[in-house]
């Protein structure tokens, strides 16, 4: 019988205080976005829909070419997953470091999480992920609070 306690969470869903911080910071001020476990790291969701996912990988295992590519010495990589769409996907998929394309997804973009993260970026990446996962009624209103000239712009 393994007697290690079961609030301990194992290597793969440790992230990083500082990047989940910011991750909730953002995730969290839209509507009806929640947070909950995932199979593996936390994930943000809009009623059913995944809009942005976070958790630690072992990126020299994964399935897409562009990640393996990206690995640190040790192979774990604090990966941030999130939906995107057009232009913007074709820019961000073939862009390079910190970004890939996943193996799944027709709009799923990885992003590696480190310390010379952008969070102003990710604050737009996620934002955009929200709208594309979003009822309209719901991607109107970030929309609206987010453009130049609004209340909080």
């Amino acid at each position: 019988m393994d007697d290690a306690p079961t609030d301990v969470v194992p290597l793969d869903d440790e992230i990083p205080p500082d990047a989940l911080a910011h991750l909730r910071a953002v995730c969290l001020s839209f509507p009806d976005a929640y947070e909950e476990p995932a199979w593996t790291g936390i994930r943000w969701r809009v009623r059913t829909r995944t809009f942005a996912h976070v958790y630690r990988t072992d990126l020299t295992r994964s399935s897409a070419p562009a990640a393996r590519a990206m690995t640190t010495t040790a192979g774990l990589s604090t990966t941030l997953t999130f939906r995107s769409h057009g232009e913007e996907f074709e820019a961000l998929t073939s862009a390079g470091a910190p970004f890939f394309q996943l193996s799944w997804g027709a709009n799923v973009v990885g992003m590696r999480l480190d310390g010379t993260t952008a969070w102003d970026e990710v604050r737009e990446l996620l934002t955009e992920s929200y709208c594309v996962q979003a009822p309209k009624r719901l991607a109107a209103r970030v929309l609206t609070e987010t453009r130049p000239g609004s209340a909080e712009a």
